[in-house]
């Protein structure tokens, strides 16, 4: 028995230096884009604004020549969502010229009577010459070349293509802000704020916490680094000069087909190309909070995975393959932070291992004689740095939890990471099974999961 509970001892050191050192790495990883976004908001509280005047979505727009805006809508088995989502956009948007292409399928009856039902005549349905599901970024490609056909026919020339999902609740004042800064930019992306649900305060919540601290912090450093500025997919908006420069290097089409994370990589190949990608946080003219996308998210653990499988493998794995490690230090170092999820996946997984092994050998040692020592010397004071560096992650995500949704939010999201961490392994476990199908050959499809579109009541 002592033996083994030797054996085991020391295996479980060994994993938790293994896991601590990675924490460590990853903690002062953090610790850096924290200290770089304290110094950047200090800047900007002390020094800029005190010159200057906070710009709003009303202050942003003063003056400035319109352009006609074109808002791509890709949907595949949308039916429950794509009316009430045409619907809000065509009442919340104003005072700039748009016209909304609304992709679909010729399998997929229910959606098209959905959009059918909204009638307005800045919507037009454009049918795909292929049954669904194809790809999103297929989708996308569909509607890129209907919108040429509609510049041909009306002898115009559309400013630049908005991105959004068929669940997505747009913000009034976004195409002011898009109509002003694409004239100087080749990718503006506003933040994504996911909604609270009442009923997945837990998996759904964990996302709140995730983009809270990803859109209010995170791409603000990654902007000011001069790294690259990744599209999220909606809430988006690229200069048409820009996606006609990737369509000619693609055979006409500028969205990869090939890719999960299309939106992803599109930002970080216009930057490549040195053009301007911007991430953008004004504050709402005459209303608190900022101008931002708003959208429910994944509610069950396995619509959770499936949606973190895909980011996974299109960003870390096959990202990695596609994209490189073009560019300077920030791109470099930007690009490694996006790909570090499955690493990280394996050191939770490891520290979760090396913690319940601990409480057995604890156990089993005050059975009998034998005393296991597994924090001792270097294990201790890695354990100890890491215990203190989670402290300051877990507050640093509360701050800015609280500061979209209020205290009772950040204290849950202390108690969500955990649940944040299981989803992420099991999500990296099916992403190297998935990433391994496509290396074989298999091709990828619209791995889509149901969506809930945002009420009244959701926005509270």
């Amino acid at each position: 028995m002592d033996q083994i509970l030797t054996l085991s001892t020391f295996v479980c050191r060994e994993l938790v230096i293994f896991s601590a050192v990675g924490f460590l790495i990853g903690g002062l990883d953090e610790l850096l884009i924290d200290l770089i976004w304290i110094f950047q908001h200090i800047r900007r509280k002390y020094f800029v604004y005190r010159r200057f005047a906070a710009v709003t979505s009303d202050t942003i727009a003063a003056g400035r020549q319109q352009g006609e805006l074109a808002i791509f809508v890709p949907a595949w088995d949308e039916s429950a969502v794509i009316a009430d989502m045409l619907t809000a956009m065509i009442g919340r948007y104003h005072g700039v010229t748009h016209k909304v292409f609304v992709g679909c399928y010729p399998n997929d009856p229910a959606t098209i009577a959905a959009i059918r039902s909204v009638r307005d005549d800045r919507i037009q349905m454009v049918m795909s010459h292929k049954e669904g599901p194809t790809t999103k970024a297929d989708c996308l490609n569909t509607l890129w070349h209907e919108m040429r056909v509609d510049e041909l026919f009306r002898n115009h020339r559309f400013k630049a293509v908005v991105l959004h999902d068929a669940e997505d609740l747009v913000h009034p004042d976004e195409l002011k802000i898009f109509d002003r800064l694409i004239e100087s930019s080749a990718l503006v992306q506003l933040p994504v704020v996911p909604v609270i649900d009442a009923d997945s305060r837990w998996i759904a919540g964990h996302y709140c916490d995730e983009f809270a601290e990803a859109h209010c912090k995170t791409l603000v450093v990654r902007e000011f680094l001069g790294a690259g500025v990744p599209a999220a997919g909606v809430g988006c908006a690229i200069c048409c000069d820009a996606l006609a420069r990737l369509a000619e290097s693609r055979d006409g089409d500028p969205f990869d087909v090939d890719s999960l994370t299309e939106d992803y990589e599109l930002g970080l190949r216009l930057h490549a190309l040195g053009e301007k990608t911007i991430f953008v946080r004004l504050p709402a003219h005459g209303e608190a909070g900022m101008v931002a996308t708003h959208a429910h998210f994944p509610a069950t653990l396995e619509a959770a995975v499936r949606q973190k499988t895909r980011w996974i493998t299109g960003i870390a794995l096959a990202g990695w393959d596609r994209l490189g490690w073009s560019g300077g230090i920030a791109e470099r170092w930007m690009r490694l932070r996006d790909r570090r999820s499955v690493l990280a996946a394996i050191i939770l997984t490891t520290a979760y291992v090396a913690v319940v092994m601990s409480l057995i050998i604890i156990a089993a040692g005050a059975q009998g004689r034998h005393k296991s020592v597994i924090l001792d010397g270097t294990a201790a004071v890695l354990v100890a740095i890491n215990m203190g560096l989670l402290f300051w992650r877990l507050a640093v995500r509360a701050y800015f939890v609280s500061h979209l949704y209020g205290w009772r939010e950040g204290i849950r999201s202390v108690f969500r990471s955990i649940l944040g961490n299981i989803i992420a392994i099991m999500a990296a476990r099916r992403a190297v099974i998935q990433y391994w199908s496509i290396a074989k050959g298999q091709k990828p499809v619209w791995d889509k999961t149901a969506h809930k579109f945002p009420t009244i009541n959701d926005m509270r």
